[in-house]
């Protein structure tokens, strides 16, 4: 049961990743945070067809990031950035993982700059 969960949650973090790393998708995202919109008010904004921005949201629909609304014949897109907290989760782990090993990296620095100070002083030299 574990594994299934931590796989759906792999695949899912595997389709935000994948969706946010197309300019156009993260163009469309931001259009969205501030109103539902159809594919057709969508696509206005792109110099592409309607068709591909069309695709655009389905990957983006894929990821969990757009919710689509049929009403009649209009598509309405609006965003859901609930996965995206997963993401940053995920993110926020490395970065974590990263201060800790620069802070270290800052500290080891810091007293070999000191060492080197204090080894050009002790033979007369100042700087």
């Amino acid at each position: 049961m574990f594994n299934r969960m931590v796989e759906y949650s792999q695949d899912m973090l595997n389709r935000v990743f994948s969706a946010v790393a197309d300019p156009t998708r993260r163009a469309i995202l931001a259009s969205l945070r501030s109103k539902p919109a159809t594919i057709t008010e969508i696509a206005s904004s792109f110099p592409v067809s309607l068709n591909a921005v069309s695709k655009h949201v389905m990957v983006l629909e894929r990821a969990g990031l757009v919710r689509r609304n049929v009403q009649g014949r209009e598509h309405v897109c609006s965003l859901n950035a609930a996965p995206l907290q997963d993401a940053t989760a995920w993110l926020d782990h490395y970065r974590q993982f990263w201060e800790v090993r620069l802070d270290a990296l800052e500290h080891y620095v810091k007293r070999k700059m000191k060492a080197v100070k204090k080894g050009a002083t002790a033979h007369g030299e100042s700087h």
